[in-house]
């Protein structure tokens, strides 16, 4: 049997930054995932400001080698209706390629990394966690998205836990689909659905087009799709959307029961633990504070402050209370098309974490 002091299910952004805070400290940690890197990740691949101190590189030497787009203008509305346009004056986040940071933050995680191994089976031993019968440490990380066995295994169903189910695409503009593209590069395209229960994009990253749509009704999503990309064709925004290639991915938001993040010996991170934002679904950042603040909770023997420390740095958890659909569909469309309410009530609260003291 191989052993670590610490085993990491998952090796997205939550587990990599676990990882490297470890072996940074001297731990001797065993990583396990079920792709192979690069492997790519359903996501926007949108980073907002606050990332960029979680990040273990500076953002100018890893944009030397990989796709960075810097944003600095917005599109908002609602899906069939009116749109507006808001503009910082300079880059207040950037848009990346999930394929390429994931790989990077795992290459730098200084873990011994075990990869195309599909965790199944989870066990206590003799006061040691146990996978699979092949590898063993005192202590476990659950960072497998939301999915992830050890989640399943230790963290508890959390059936109040909203879940965000979503579809998306990415893939490279050719000639002719740069041409025909009016989404630009520095200006991502974000447009609710009316009942406010969801959103779609458009996002520009360099050669690369991610559209997508996200919700919190799994049964209505096909549905608000379609309707999402006739709208897009319709206003030509696109001159065409690939048929193939398209993904899905769910996630929980942090909002409503949580799961049980840690225990005896484990805890979660990430997607794993149910982090994402109720507002944006923006998951890259609680993903890397987690990962850092569960190994700082590890190397103290505190696993029972993980919890509370969280609170501390992501704040409280949010509401993914909207107005009665009926309401929603009234009011939605003219606050949307409101300049204002785009750029303070959407942008700067929900996207981009501006407080009224970082806007002065």
């Amino acid at each position: 049997m191989e052993r670590a002091d610490v085993l990491i299910v998952g090796g997205g952004p939550a587990g990599s930054a676990c990882a490297a805070a470890l072996t940074k400290a001297g731990r001797d940690v065993l990583l396990i995932d079920a792709a192979a890197f690069p492997r790519d990740k359903p996501c926007a691949g949108w980073i907002t400001p606050e990332v960029l101190d979680e990040l273990p590189f500076p953002l100018a030497s890893y944009a030397e080698r990989h796709v960075v787009q810097p944003i600095s203008r917005f599109r908002v509305g609602t899906i069939g209706g009116r749109c507006v346009d808001v503009g910082y004056g300079a880059p207040v986040s950037f848009g990346i390629r999930r394929v390429e940071l994931d790989a990077e933050l795992l290459r730098r995680s200084g873990a011994r990394v075990v990869e195309g191994e599909r965790v199944r089976r989870v066990e206590r031993r003799d006061g040691a966690w146990v996978l699979d019968g092949r590898w063993s440490a005192s202590t476990l990380v659950g960072a497998g998205g939301h999915f992830c066995p050890v989640a399943g295994h230790l963290g508890g169903t959390a059936d109040g836990t909203p879940v965000v189910v979503a579809r998306e695409v990415e893939f490279p503009l050719g000639p002719g689909d740069r041409e025909g593209c009016r989404v630009e590069e520095d200006r991502p395209e974000l447009y609710f659905c009316r009942d406010l229960r969801g959103y779609g994009w458009c996002f520009r990253k360099e050669g690369w087009l991610n559209v997508g749509l996200g919700r919190l009704d799994p049964h209505g999503l096909p549905g608000h799709l379609d309707a999402f990309l006739a709208f897009l064709l319709a206003t030509r925004r696109l001159r065409s959307i690939p048929e193939d290639g398209w993904r899905g991915h769910a996630y929980r938001v942090r909002a409503g029961a949580p799961r049980r993040l840690c225990g005896d010996g484990f805890v979660l991170v990430g997607d794993a633990a149910g982090l994402a934002s109720p507002a944006s679904g923006e998951g890259i950042l609680p993903a890397l504070v987690s990962g850092r603040l569960a190994a700082e909770a590890i190397l103290a023997s505190r696993l029972r402050e993980y919890p509370g420390r969280l609170d501390r740095v992501l704040g409280a958890p949010g509401s993914t209370r909207v107005l009665p659909r009926r309401i929603a569909r009234i009011v939605g469309p003219p606050l949307f098309a409101i300049p204002w309410f785009a750029r303070r009530r959407v942008l700067d609260r929900a996207f981009l974490h501006r407080t009224a003291a970082a806007r002065a």
